[in-house]
């Protein structure tokens, strides 16, 4: 994905990713769970951390391991919602594993 500006977009929050801001590439199945070599998709590193201090790699690899997937589950939904108000380069630290709902 692409936006007019040609910075790649993050395949959760959908802001574009500037060439100075921290990414990551996420396998949509863990390495740990047989995704070696399998589809990434880019992230904001900010939003790479958010879902794996959501997800367990098991559940990852279980039930998330398409961007639609991952987009779906509520907390991933809620930060995408918040964090898409903030600018392409934000960044902050996202806090330990909370407790599963």
């Amino acid at each position: 994905m692409e936006k007019g500006d040609g910075w790649p977009v993050c395949g959760l929050c959908g802001r574009p990713i500037p060439p100075d801001v921290p990414q990551s590439l996420h396998h949509l199945v863990p390495k740990l769970k047989g995704g070696k070599g399998g589809p990434t998709v880019l992230l904001h590193h900010i939003c790479h951390k958010e879902i794996h201090a959501t997800l367990t790699e098991a559940e990852l690899a279980r039930n998330y391991a398409t961007v639609e997937a991952l987009r779906a589950h509520p907390r991933l939904e809620r930060f995408a919602a918040w964090v898409r108000r903030r600018p392409p380069g934000f960044g902050s630290k996202v806090p330990g594993r909370r407790g599963r709902r």
